[in-house]
C-alpha cells in the first residue's frame, strides 16, 4: 500500500495579505546553471515588455506592496533594470536583486555593484558552495572566481558589513536530489570559510529546496531519480510549513505580466486565479481554468487576492519538505 500522501493532493491553502511583488525581468542570462528552474541562459531572449513595465510602476504607485523582489535570468541584464530599482525606492519599497555575482564583471556591468549600493538594494546572492570545485561543476567552469571576486566587490562597498544598512544574503541549492542540511550550521560553515579563505562576510546563508521541475526535473527524469525524489519530498512533508509559505503573501510576474501564485507555478504555466469578482473572471467557480481570464498586473490595480485559494501541485512538497523552503531560506529560520 502507498504511504498516505501518495494518494492525496497537497493541502488547500489560501492566499493572506499580499506583500511582495516577485518579477521575473527575463530569462536571459549569462549562466547555465543545472539546478535552474527557469532554464534561463545566454540564448534567451524573453524580457519584460516597456507596456508591461509602464503598468508595473502604475501598481508600485498603486498598491501598499512592500518588496519588489527581481529575478531573472539575471534581472540586471533587463535594459530598464535600474529605471525600475529607481522608481520602487524613491516609493519607500524593499528592494531585492536575485544576483548570480558574475553579471558585475560582464562587460557594460562594471558600475553595477555601486548603483546597487547606492540604491540601498538588498542582493540575494547565488553561491551553491564554498568550493570551487562544488560551484565550478553546478554552474559552469570559472564561475567560483568570479563569484568570490563579486562578492569581494560588494563588501568594499559596505555591503554585509554590521551597520552599513546594505544586506549580501547568498543562496545555497543542493547539487542533486537531496533536501539541504540545516540552515543556521551550513551559514556557520560559509561564513567561517569565505572569512578564513578569501576575507568575505554576508548577512545570511538561505537554504532552497530544489524544484523538480525545468531543467533540474528533466535531469532527475534522464538519470532515474524523478520518483525518487518525488518520494523524498513528500516524505519529508512538515504541515507546520504550510502557515510561512511564501506564496501566501507573494505574487510572482512573468516576463509578459501575467500573474502566478509562485515563480515555481510560472514554469510550470499555473495562472493565478483571479476572484470571482475580477473583471473577466467566470461565475461558474468550476469552471476550467483554461476557460477564465489569464490575470496580469492590470488586475493588481482593481482585484483583492486576500483569502484566494492558491493553485498548488506536487511540487510544492518541495516548500515543506524539512526545514521547509522559500525565496527567503527555510521557513524554520525566518525570524532571523
Amino acid at each position: 500500500m502507498l504511504p498516505l500522501l501518495d494518494r492525496l493532493a497537497f493541502p488547500a491553502i489560501r492566499r493572506g495579505r499580499l506583500e511582495a511583488l516577485q518579477i521575473n525581468l527575463t530569462y536571459r542570462c549569462n549562466q547555465r546553471c543545472l539546478h535552474c528552474h527557469v532554464n534561463a541562459g545566454p540564448t534567451r531572449t524573453e524580457s519584460l515588455s516597456d507596456q508591461s513595465l509602464d503598468l508595473l510602476h502604475q501598481v508600485i504607485d498603486a498598491h501598499p506592496v512592500q518588496t519588489l523582489d527581481l529575478t531573472g535570468g539575471a534581472p540586471e541584464l533587463h535594459p530598464r533594470f535600474r529605471e525600475l530599482v529607481v522608481h520602487a525606492r524613491r516609493e519607500g519599497l524593499r528592494v531585492i536583486d536575485r544576483c548570480n555575482l558574475t553579471i558585475l564583471s560582464e562587460p557594460g556591468q562594471e558600475d553595477l555593484a555601486q548603483f546597487l549600493a547606492e540604491h540601498g538594494v538588498e542582493v540575494s546572492a547565488s553561491l551553491p558552495c564554498y568550493s570551487r570545485e562544488n560551484v565550478d561543476a553546478q554552474r559552469g567552469d570559472g564561475v567560483f572566481d568570479a563569484s568570490i571576486k563579486g562578492l569581494q566587490q560588494l563588501n568594499a562597498l559596505g555591503y554585509g558589513m554590521p551597520g552599513s544598512g546594505l544586506i549580501l544574503n547568498l543562496v545555497y541549492n543542493p547539487q542533486g536530489p537531496s533536501l539541504p542540511p540545516p540552515q543556521a550550521a551550513l551559514e556557520a560553515e560559509y561564513q567561517r570559510h569565505l572569512r578564513e579563505d578569501f576575507g568575505i562576510v554576508f548577512n545570511h546563508l538561505l537554504t532552497i529546496t530544489n524544484q523538480p521541475i525545468a531543467r533540474f526535473g528533466s535531469t532527475l527524469v534522464s538519470r532515474g531519480q524523478f520518483n525518487t525524489y518525488m518520494q523524498l519530498l513528500r516524505d519529508s512533508y512538515r504541515p507546520e510549513n504550510l502557515d510561512g509559505l511564501m506564496c501566501r503573501t507573494l505574487v510572482s510576474v512573468d516576463w509578459q505580466g501575467y500573474l502566478y501564485d509562485c515563480d515555481f507555478n510560472q514554469m510550470l504555466d499555473l495562472p493565478l486565479e483571479l476572484p470571482l469578482d475580477a473583471p473577466g473572471a467566470l461565475e461558474a467557480s468550476t469552471a476550467p481554468l483554461i476557460a477564465r481570464q489569464r490575470a496580469h498586473l492590470r488586475d493588481l490595480l482593481t482585484a483583492r487576492l486576500n483569502g484566494q485559494p492558491i493553485v498548488t501541485r506536487d511540487h510544492c512538497f518541495a516548500c515543506t519538505a524539512g526545514q521547509g523552503s522559500s525565496c527567503s531560506g527555510a521557513l524554520e529560520a525566518l525570524d532571523l
